[in-house]
């Protein structure tokens, strides 16, 4: 089984392409492509398999660590773009991709970054979640994927992520992303995240998107949003919010089933 291993601000994912789309994608298969012990090690899996909808040539298939499907992933976007890009199978820098959150515009710019169009997002006002004992409230944002961001005033590198937080059940009856957030000055944030299906990550594309709704309010702009994987830039418009950062392939390779 051909792969290759990417990543988005360390945000990482083990690559399949599945060009006549016949791979068998089990829930079992991908907890042991993203082991990091026992297998290629990863935050999720990109299937590359043809679009079988006719809304885009190229259909991104996205696993969660834990083998769950999910709906969208913004870091997940740029690195299928930029694998697409350097295989000769995307037909210029700026193209169409279909998701289970629907088709994304993508732009591969010569700084080696790559911007998504994310969509219209959607805010459904307040929420909780309790995580390592301690209660954290939020804004419920909706990026293709659920989200709780929450605001602090205190910096992020010393909260404790270790466990997976607690969400209310009605709002949240598939669970969600929780983000920790900290305003560090004009336009400019740090953020954490717990990823649903993944524990912590390094970094969440649609996670980033979400930090700067909830600290933008109502305003528009671009914001600077810091990671402990790098930083990526949000911008919010009144029609769409457009995320953009760098993707980067770093191997290719076989993976043998065991």
């Amino acid at each position: 089984m051909r792969f290759a291993k990417g990543h988005g601000t360390e945000n990482d994912f083990v690559i399949l392409p599945d060009l006549d789309g016949t791979l068998e994608l089990t829930p079992e298969l991908v907890r042991r492509l993203c082991d990091r012990r026992a297998g290629i090690g990863a935050d999720g899996v990109l299937r590359v398999a043809p679009d079988t909808s006719g809304r885009a040539k190229w259909f991104m298939d996205y696993r969660n660590a834990d083998g769950g499907v999910a709906e969208m992933c913004g870091n997940g976007v740029r690195v299928f773009a930029r694998y697409l890009a350097e295989h000769g199978l995307a037909p210029g820098p700026v193209f169409g991709l279909a998701t289970r959150a629907g088709v994304r515009e993508v732009t591969l710019h010569d700084d080696g970054d790559v911007s998504v169009d994310m969509g219209a997002v959607r805010t459904y006002g307040e929420s909780a979640a309790t995580m390592a004992g301690r209660r954290y409230a939020g804004l419920v944002v909706n990026v293709g994927n659920p989200h709780l961001a929450c605001v602090l005033t205190e910096p992020v590198a010393g909260l404790d992520l270790s466990a997976a937080p607690e969400f209310d059940a009605a709002t949240f009856p598939e669970g969600a992303n929780l983000e920790l957030v900290r305003l560090l000055g004009d336009d400019h944030v740090e953020m954490r995240v717990y990823e649903r299906g993944s524990a912590e990550t390094r970094s969440c594309g649609t996670g980033t998107v979400a930090a700067a709704v909830a600290v933008a309010g109502s305003a528009y702009g671009t914001w600077r949003v810091d990671v402990p994987g790098g930083t990526v830039r949000v911008t919010l418009t009144e029609e769409t919010v457009y995320l953009r950062g760098p993707a980067v392939l770093v191997a290719e390779g076989e993976y043998r089933p065991h």
